[in-house]
């Protein structure tokens, strides 16, 4: 699977890492070229520097060619926003994006993006966590 990652923080290195162990073809995009010393030494993949929402750092990152799209930086709106190009202009097959805020996760959900919500999933953990 081709496999494009826009954010190389924790989440996105870790992903990407653990993605090419498993053989995928991954690219990951920053618009901070020191971000992508989380990225282990024998990472097999690509770094680029680029923003998500430019549609020509996307095709230089092998977006139309992509099976899946994942953002994961730090900003709500810059996900969503590239989300939307990947899913709407590149016709991208798999696109999911991190959603801090849980009441604009269900709302990009109704638009058709799938988001995940960090703040959900831990607090749940925490609640099993709790109630064991």
């Amino acid at each position: 699977m081709k496999v494009v990652i826009m954010g190389c923080g924790r989440v996105g290195a870790q992903l990407a890492m653990l993605l090419d162990a498993d053989g995928h073809s991954v690219t990951v995009l920053d618009v901070n070229a020191d971000s992508f010393r989380r990225l282990p030494p024998d990472f097999g993949g690509s770094a680029l520097l680029g923003n998500g929402i430019d549609e020509e750092a996307l095709r230089r990152a092998g977006i139309e060619e992509a099976d899946a799209f994942i953002a994961v930086t730090q900003g709500d709106n810059r996900n969503v926003m590239a989300a939307q190009i990947a899913k709407h202009i590149f016709n991208v097959p798999k696109v999911i994006c991190r959603i801090y805020d849980p009441l604009r996760r269900d709302i990009y959900e109704t638009l058709g993006i799938d988001a995940i919500s960090p703040t959900t999933v831990f607090a749940r953990l925490l609640k099993e966590k709790l109630e064991t």
